[in-house]
């Protein structure tokens, strides 16, 4: 799966540690995910897209692979 979580995080000049504190992870945890190491869960994924004011489905783009 792949995530718009940089692009949106830096067009609100959100560090990742900013954003980490935020939704109570750690940093390593925006990163993995910003990386496409890590998937979310669905709580995390939803709180993350309301921190951007965005849908679940602007900030996570299924891959064809996702959809197998």
């Amino acid at each position: 799966m792949k995530n718009r979580i940089k692009e949106l995080r830096e067009e609100q000049s959100i560090s990742q540690e900013k954003m980490a504190r935020q939704l109570n992870v750690s940093r390593q945890t925006i990163i993995s995910i910003e990386k496409g190491r890590y998937n979310p869960s669905l709580p995390l994924a939803m709180q993350i897209a309301r921190l951007f004011n965005r849908t679940v489905e602007e900030v996570f783009i299924l891959d064809d692979e996702d959809m197998e």
